[in-house]
């Protein structure tokens, strides 16, 4: 069995605990080689977690010969240049989400490793998470019967950090997010959904900035509708009282409530009562699904998280925001 060996470009909060132990801790797996711009906060990275070799040029990372496949971890305005430079080399992606700045660029994306015959994975992780695969098998179960529509309800205030405008935190930056919190939050809740209930074809939507404290919407209202027949209905509030995280299928005998974000019960509904399962994030979040990467690699499995799903959220946020963008 062939060990991959890994290299991560743009080694950030999110690779300290979610991602980046990930691929020292899966099976087959180990990370050779970190990149971050500021040399001195890669080496630091490199040396607190044990990494042989740290770099402040993506090529050169993407080039070594001791990498065997590249996990891009940066900010969504750089994740085509890389994926471009990984699909040019020949070694094998796994990029953060949302996939692309839009949908163009995914299929950009998708293109060139095609072309180059790349695997390409996408780091939409509740796919391969315990707590999620159970509302999977809770459906696949017709535990709820025929799913008939999904609600999804997710608000909360503004982020300390987001008051200052000359010092606004890069996701609610559109040139380099691709929007806001919504392009952060609801491609997970949305890419989720296209996991357990399959492609979404139609989608309506508004976006607006009605607090007018950055740039990017702060408020977005949806309607969709899956390839199946199944509805949809979603709303994401980022300058709201309190805080909710809450999605809700429903269907001809019962449904499903779960938190996306928070480690609360998953409840089951129905005429006999309401059914809790407690299952707890693993330590790193992104571990489940490297292991499936990290399989398919090695052709003993497969990911479930693809460049063509990746893509397929994105065109979804893309419909949702596009009057927004219009305006902008």
């Amino acid at each position: 069995m062939q060990t991959i060996r890994w290299g991560i470009i743009g080694c950030g909060d999110v690779t300290e605990v979610k991602s980046g132990p990930g691929f020292q801790k899966a099976n087959n797996s180990s990370l050779v080689a970190v990149m971050r711009r500021t040399g001195e906060l890669a080496k630091d990275y490199a040396q607190r977690h044990g990494v042989p070799k740290w770099y402040d040029n993506a090529e050169a990372l993407i080039h070594d010969p001791d990498v065997d496949a590249v996990y891009i971890a940066t900010p969504p305005s750089s994740h085509k240049e890389y994926a471009l430079l990984c699909a040019q080399t020949g070694k094998p992606i796994y990029v953060e989400k949302p996939m692309a700045l839009n949908f163009e660029d995914c299929q950009t994306m998708i293109a060139a490793c095609q072309s180059a015959g790349v695997p390409l994975f996408v780091a939409y992780y509740r796919r391969a998470l315990r707590r999620f695969l159970k509302i999977k098998e809770l459906l696949e179960a017709q535990a709820i019967g025929e799913v008939r529509f999904v609600t999804i309800t997710l608000y909360q205030p503004l982020h300390p950090d987001e008051l200052d405008p000359q010092n606004l935190p890069w996701r609610v930056i559109p040139e380099i997010a691709g929007g806001g919190r919504f392009v952060d939050l609801a491609a997970h809740m949305l890419d989720f959904l296209d996991y357990i209930l399959g492609p979404i074809r139609l989608v309506r939507g508004f976006a607006s900035n009605q607090a007018g404290k950055f740039p990017a919407e702060d408020i977005v209202t949806g309607t969709f509708v899956f390839e199946s027949g199944v509805h949809g209905v979603g709303i994401w509030c980022f300058t709201g009282f309190a805080e909710v995280d809450l999605t809700e299928i429903i269907g001809t005998k019962g449904k499903i409530s779960f938190s996306t974000f928070d480690a609360d019960p998953v409840n089951l509904t129905t005429n006999e009562g309401v059914t809790e399962f407690s299952i707890e994030y693993p330590p790193h979040i992104q571990q489940p699904l490297i292991q499936t990467v990290v399989d398919e690699l090695n052709d003993i499995g497969h990911c479930p998280s693809t460049g063509e799903s990746g893509a397929r959220t994105s065109w979804v946020m893309d419909q949702m925001l596009q009057s927004y963008r219009t305006q902008s």
